[in-house]
């Protein structure tokens, strides 16, 4: 199985990625399938029983096409097509603080450790990373910056704001 950093440690991956083409045929012979969006959105009434079940959305695709679907998944994945790509931190944010989102939100595709720290702070709690890379140097990343300026998903002060209470 492959590894991935989830709660801030590298561990196996339990889920199957499906392609973007995949049928509901391949979500039926896959336990913890996480199926693409278009998928979803043609076969929902079919995929709604299945437990557990994730779902993910490519760059193009936005959060808000599924925002009333979002206590049928237990895990939405967001792609990285390439690391240059940072549409999906808009879309963690959003599903953490907009939709209340309280599943796991993971990055997949293109995903570098150098946008670890980033992405956690807009509210992605798991990482696929890239596949020549090593998890376990990427898993540093996550705590090598001590002190955020920025309010965030995960610090909703700004420093000054922080120091001055």
């Amino acid at each position: 199985m492959p590894l991935i950093i989830k709660n801030d440690q590298v561990i196996e991956d339990q889920w199957t990625l499906l392609s973007a083409d995949a049928q509901l045929e391949d979500v039926l012979q896959t336990q913890q399938a996480i199926v693409p969006l278009t998928l979803w959105q043609q076969h929902k009434n079919q995929l709604k029983p299945i437990k557990p079940l994730g779902v993910w959305l490519d760059a193009h695709e936005v959060i808000e096409d599924l925002a009333d679907d979002l206590t049928f998944f237990d895990v939405i994945a967001l792609n990285f097509p390439a690391f240059t790509d940072g549409r999906h931190f808009s879309s963690a944010r959003l599903l953490r603080e907009r939709y209340a989102y309280t599943g796991e939100v993971r990055a997949i595709g293109d995903v570098l450790r150098d946008q670890l720290y980033f992405m956690q702070r807009c509210g992605f709690d798991a990482y696929v990373i890239r596949s020549d890379r090593c998890p376990h140097d990427a898993l540093k990343s996550l705590t090598e910056l001590s002190v955020s300026y920025q309010a965030a998903y995960d610090q909703n002060l700004p420093l000054y704001r922080r120091r001055s209470a």
